[in-house]
């Protein structure tokens, strides 16, 4: 069984007041309450803007030893330049530069692509060429036109994880094991206990190191991510961070 490593797309939400914080929080004790609870959190406000490295020291300094940061790359990257290698090349090496920051506590990098892109496997290819060593790179692609045997190569050459999303609007992608570890984003508003036992036994039989599954940013996500790391650890303790 994989590592398993659950969350929410984000931690910063007063909507969570009440629910999972406590009524009177100030904004900057969240992530330190947040951290003490879950394992981990992927930040999409990356997406809007780069991180900066005083930021990301602050969030390494309030965080435990084994938490982990799953970041969104810049929309920079993925839709204005959309992964040409020429545009973006000085945009992944500020990102990956900066990330360093979080030094062990750094967790993937999502990459995910506007929904009008289309396949395009010599510009992924030249791409993935520029991601340094350990690059956690994970690619969520929206348009169907990607889940191809060729793509999942091209992933699988670089050690590029293949990001599983299942969403109102789609049907999930197909699960397919691109690299030693794995990334999900679980993006419906409502999931039951079994889905969730569902999801953690589907899990259980890939072949990966580690995993990490995110919840929508909605007031349900910190107790279902809490739920699925309940279940998994009814399978093996040990997978637990």
């Amino acid at each position: 069984m994989p590592k398993l490593w659950a969350g929410a797309s984000g931690y910063a939400f007063k909507e969570w007041k009440g629910s999972f914080y406590p009524e009177k929080i100030a904004p900057e004790a969240m992530l330190a309450w947040y951290a003490e609870r879950l394992p981990a959190v992927e930040i999409n406000n990356t997406f809007y803007q780069m991180p900066k490295v005083a930021v990301l020291a602050n969030w390494l300094e309030t965080t435990p030893e084994a938490f982990r940061f799953a970041i969104k790359a810049s929309r920079r990257i993925t839709h204005d330049a959309r992964l040409k290698a020429d545009a973006s090349a000085d945009s992944v090496a500020y990102l990956y530069k900066n990330l360093a920051a979080l030094g062990s506590k750094r967790g993937p990098v999502l990459f995910q692509l506007p929904p009008f892109l289309k396949k395009d496997l010599p510009r992924l290819s030249e791409f993935l060429r520029l991601l340094p060593e350990g690059h956690g790179a994970a690619f969520e692609f929206r348009h169907d036109s990607w889940f191809d045997d060729d793509v999942y190569a091209a992933l699988q050459a670089a050690g590029a994880s293949l990001c599983l999303s299942e969403r109102e609007d789609n049907a999930p992608p197909p699960l397919v094991e691109t690299a030693s570890w794995g990334y999900l984003r679980l993006r419906l508003e409502n999931y039951s206990e079994d889905e969730l036992a569902q999801w953690v036994r589907r899990l259980a039989a890939t072949k990966w190191q580690e995993i990490h599954v995110y919840f929508m940013h909605e007031p349900t996500a910190p107790g279902y991510a809490t739920t699925l790391l309940r279940l998994h650890a009814a399978l093996n303790p040990a997978t637990l961070p």
